[in-house]
């Protein structure tokens, strides 16, 4: 009886060992239980966290320095768990394909606006190699060519 309620015992801490810890509710302390995670690292988590809450790994990867995809995936496989979500290489290849591409876009559409504005800009400068054009000196008036005769 007495081995029955050891090993229930030594089954039930192996599985809160185990249990996932989401970085998005987390105290220091539960942190700092994942193997990797010290105290420092806990700390930047938690001032990140107060900006907001992390969407995915990317995003986690991305706000927390010190950490990328190698460390992510050992502290996943830790317990460490994003909105309930172990990590994957391939879900955060897919959002930072996202990401450029949607960076792209905005570049895309900067240079589109600035190449406008130039092009604005050219249409209204005169341009720098044109010659100043002289004007002729107005006519004498008639009251003008009688006084100097």
């Amino acid at each position: 009886m007495f081995k029955k309620i050891l090993l229930i015992i030594t089954l039930l801490y192996a599985a809160a060992a185990f249990a996932a810890v989401d970085v998005n509710k987390a105290s220091a302390a539960e942190l700092d239980g994942i193997k990797g995670i010290g105290p420092s690292l806990s700390t930047k988590i938690l001032d990140e966290r107060k900006n907001g809450n992390f969407k995915d790994w990317s995003d986690f990867i991305g706000r927390v320095g010190g950490v990328g995809e190698k460390t992510a995936a050992k502290f996943s496989t830790e317990g460490l768990t994003v909105n309930g979500k172990k990590f994957s290489a391939a879900a955060v290849a897919k959002a930072d394909a996202k990401a450029d591409k949607a960076a792209k876009k905005d570049k895309d559409a900067n240079a589109a606006d600035k190449k406008a504005a130039t092009n604005k800009n050219k249409k209204d400068d005169k341009p720098a190699d044109a010659a100043p054009v002289a004007q002729a000196p107005a006519a004498a008036t008639t009251a003008d060519a009688a006084t100097k005769k």
